[in-house]
């Protein structure tokens, strides 16, 4: 597709954004990082009220039917004010997870629910630095769920699961409520996250897709949530390149703008140039996916190059943006380090940069690095 957005797709990414920075306070947010299981409350009903927790789910299921596209821009805007609840990301995993079980009845079950907001949901699939274990230590039999994941995000509060476990043998995506599940809190430094031990004790259960089709599945859905993720982190990363800017041009030192000496100015124009190429990347991700006939080695391969990029974009950004205000930058009340936080917890989350780099060098050679 065109790296450039349509009519329709500007007003969305305008709309979520205007939306946001009216009712996104950064006070509540450095408030919410001294607490643990709880998420800002206000940000999630703004995502209902807008319909974004609908935007990737079909019409038939209540749903807007619209693509990875535009849930790509609503999560730049979700970035750029560093929303405080982790559901729309694995709300959309679980979702295309049940889209393709083709199990008719569950769709009609939950996936109404999902597009409403009436139910929280998150995507367990990673064990240790592992996002996709071969061997899943979480085991499936009978009809319910045994075994450990570890600091899931959003698990503290999430009502449902997309669980990656093992099943006679062979791995296999499962659908395991809540309600019979124990958590523990895992505190962090970005609490928001609302990151749990989610330990299974014969919770009942329900398989969506078991062996090679599960693990198609799981692959195709870890690349979708990265891209999405990458646009939040692209969304972050524009954020603080403007606050810089910004900065930069209010900010006095010796008669004039700190943006008029080179050091600064110039680290702010490349700043610019690794946003819009972290951009791009996930626009061609984005694009590719929804198009809908690339085979699953070109979407890990353009999801990996989104997701490498956006990564490293945003880590900078946040650095950068903090060595501009100086001193200033390392307090409470300037916020920065409301990015420094999301940005390494945005950098683990669906794997790390050396689980992205291997699988981009192994789509790409055939090898495994």
């Amino acid at each position: 597709m065109s790296i450039l957005y349509d009519e329709g797709q500007q007003a969305i990414a305008t709309e979520s954004r205007r939306v946001l920075d009216a009712r996104t306070s950064k006070q509540r947010l450095l408030a919410l990082l001294e607490q643990t299981g709880t998420f800002d409350q206000p940000f999630w009903d703004t995502a209902v009220e807008q319909g974004w927790t609908a935007l990737a789910i079909p019409e038939a299921h209540g749903g807007l039917g619209l693509g990875l596209v535009e849930l790509g821009l609503v999560a730049q805007a979700t970035g750029a004010a560093t929303a405080g609840a982790p559901f729309l990301t694995p709300g959309y995993g679980l979702a295309l997870a049940i889209m393709g079980s083709g199990n008719a009845d569950i769709q009609a079950q939950w996936l109404p629910r999902l597009a409403a907001g009436e139910i929280l949901g998150v995507v367990a699939l990673a064990e240790g630095t592992a996002p996709l274990p071969t061997r899943p230590a979480v085991r499936y039999a009978g009809g319910a769920l045994n075994g450990t994941k570890h600091a899931v995000p959003g698990g503290l509060k999430a009502d449902i699961a997309l669980v990656w476990a093992e099943a006679d043998g062979a791995p296999a995506l499962v659908l395991a409520e809540l309600a019979g599940a124990a958590r523990t809190p895992v505190e962090s430094f970005d609490n928001t996250r609302l990151y749990a031990d989610l330990t299974f004790a014969g919770t009942p259960a329900t398989v969506l897709a078991a062996g090679a089709a599960a693990k198609a599945l799981a692959l195709e859905i870890l690349a979708r949530m990265a891209i999405v993720t990458a646009h939040e982190q692209v969304g972050g990363a524009e954020a603080l390149m403007l606050t810089a800017r910004d900065y930069a041009l209010t900010r006095r030192a010796f008669g004039q703008p700190i943006g008029a000496f080179q050091s600064v100015k110039h680290r702010i124009a490349e700043l610019y140039g690794l946003v819009e190429i972290a951009r791009a990347n996930c626009i061609h991700a984005a694009g590719l996916a929804d198009g809908g006939q690339a085979d699953l080695t070109a979407l890990m391969i353009a999801a990996a190059d989104a997701r490498l990029a956006a990564t490293e974009t945003y880590d900078t950004c946040a650095r950068d943006c903090v060595q501009v205000h100086g001193g200033i930058g390392v307090t409470w009340e300037a916020g920065i380090h409301l990015h420094m936080r999301r940005t390494r917890s945005l950098a683990i989350e669906l794997g790390n940069m050396l689980f992205w780099e291997d699988l981009l060098v192994e789509n790409l050679t055939g090898v495994a690095a």
